[in-house]
């Protein structure tokens, strides 16, 4: 996968000119702390940029302006002192890129026996960002509020988040994503507005003939195949049938010549996600298997049967995690074991389930596909690692797009699946699977979704907010009736903002 440089946030700290220069000089030394106390973070995955200190209403807007033009995914502001909210006004009307309000101060411990006015002076963050709270909230400006000191795990942890929620709606706002055929015939939840989709998220979708990919597959190189049937060889358990001179090694070539065709049609055109249907495969021998999932563990975003929406959920929560233990997959809830107690959700799909997931060394294996019509194709075989977990939808409701997001924790299968061909992954949800179930359903979330154990709930959240996207979560407290009243709550909610 291509490297790029660490994306930066921006620092921002508010006060004003009638404190004197001597004040303005300890409030940008002490902002700095700060604003490098979370540079160093291990929790926080993106650069901290400090800005000069924010006194006049022209440098705000100007920096507030400057932040999307010169590639910030964000900005971090802090009132230090009390910076009349007034100032902010035009800059923040102007902001086009996440916002985090940090509710910090210098100190940790108030030195009581040595405060005096000067230090009252200096250290006013408690009530200066309360004003810039009122005005945020006056604009109906979307941001996320932390309150804490910097040294504190837990608020650092919660500034991570944002900072990861900021990430994937960057890499949203600018994706590219190649749909290879359309999606599959009747089928409703994968349907949606491309138009709508690209005005609330940035995201380009774009549909190509699989013909298209056939002659980049058809043109690949001899050696360029030798060298990823190698890296199958490398980081995987191959079997004989499918090594150099097994009977089944030219499958296992072409799944290869597959990939490279596949990564070569989506680097040349800058897309980052991309979507098949196992119905409009055009001249390709196999349904992409292998390829899928490789190409997924490398970040790139994928659906099913054209399901273009799921697609860019796992390309943004990809993006998301970065650096993060844990992996993140493209999934479907495939069938279920209702025993009393004991119900488990059973995970999969035809082939593409992506190996960052992986509880153990993927293998490699063939074998026939009742559907598609295409020869046999190669996938990776796994079980998915034991852990807590989210699942992600999206749905097009009509006026708006719904995400629906399930806490669960991710089992070892209670029995081997020995006759299951395909990568799998076996989970418990929150609250149960009948209550899952049926807040699930009430949501009208899709079937198709994204598994994360790298990416929580409160980063979803806070992608919500920053796409101004409706979220609902279904975890260990969910009742279904509540949870229906929630919905009905949610529609009024948005069909009166509509157009604010």
């Amino acid at each position: 996968m291509a490297t790029h440089a660490q994306p930066e946030v921006w620092f921002l700290t508010g006060s004003q000119g009638m404190y004197g220069e001597d004040t303005l000089r300890q409030v940008a030394e002490q902002s700095r702390q700060i604003a490098a106390a979370l540079d160093a973070s291990p929790h926080v995955p993106v650069r901290v940029v400090w800005k000069p200190v924010l006194t006049t209403s022209a440098d705000i807007l100007e920096v507030c302006r400057d932040a999307a033009v010169r590639g910030a995914i964000g900005v971090i502001a802090w009132m230090h002192t009390f910076s009349p909210a007034k100032m902010w006004i035009g800059g923040l009307d102007a902001l086009r890129t996440p916002l985090l309000h940090l509710h910090t101060q210098a100190n940790v411990r108030l030195p009581w026996d040595e405060i005096d006015m000067d230090f009252m002076n200096l250290n006013q963050a408690a009530h200066g960002d309360r004003e810039f709270g009122y005005v945020q909230t006056r604009l109906g400006v979307a941001r996320k509020t932390v309150a804490g000191h910097v040294s504190d795990p837990r608020v650092a942890a919660r500034v991570g988040a944002w900072a990861r929620a900021a990430v994937g709606w960057s890499a949203m706002r600018s994706l590219r994503l190649a749909r290879f055929g359309d999606n599959m015939r009747d089928v409703a939840v994968t349907e949606g507005d491309k138009v709508e989709a690209e005005l609330r998220f940035g995201v380009s979708v774009n549909t190509y003939g699989v013909n298209d990919l056939v002659r980049v597959v058809d043109e690949v190189a001899e050696a360029e195949v030798d060298d990823v049937v190698k890296e199958y060889d490398d980081t995987c358990r191959v079997p004989a049938e499918l090594r150099v001179g097994g009977e089944r090694h030219d499958s296992l070539r072409y799944a290869a010549r597959l990939e490279i065709g596949l990564r070569t049609f989506l680097d040349a055109g800058g897309f980052r996600a991309f979507t098949t249907n196992f119905e409009d495969l055009g001249g390709l021998r196999q349904l992409p298997g292998i390829a899928v999932q490789r190409l997924m563990a490398d970040g790139y975003g994928f659906g099913g049967e054209g399901d273009w929406k799921t697609s860019v959920l796992v390309r943004t929560l990809k993006a998301m995690s970065v650096g993060v233990d844990g992996g993140t997959s493209f999934m479907e809830d495939y069938t279920y074991d209702l025993t009393p107690g004991e119900e488990l959700v059973l995970g999969a799909h035809m082939l593409e389930i992506c190996p960052t997931i992986a509880a153990d060394v993927p293998k490699v294996e063939i074998h026939p596909l009742s559907i598609g019509g295409r020869e046999d194709p190669v996938r990776l075989v796994f079980d998915a690692a034991p852990g807590p977990a989210v699942v992600l939808g999206l749905a097009d409701m009509g006026e708006r797009f719904r995400l629906v997001a399930n806490e669960i924790d991710v089992v070892s299968p209670p029995h081997p699946l020995r006759r299951l061909p395909v990568a799998r992954a076996v989970w418990r949800p929150r609250p149960s699977l009948p209550g899952s179930a049926e807040a699930w359903i009430t949501a009208g979330a899709p079937h198709h979704t994204v598994l994360s154990q790298a990416v929580g709930v409160e980063e979803l959240h806070d992608l919500a907010e920053m796409s101004r996207t409706e979220l609902v979560v279904i975890d260990a407290d969910t009742d279904p009736r509540r949870f229906a009243d929630e919905l009905r709550w949610n529609q009024a909610y948005y069909r009166l903002a509509r157009g604010f």
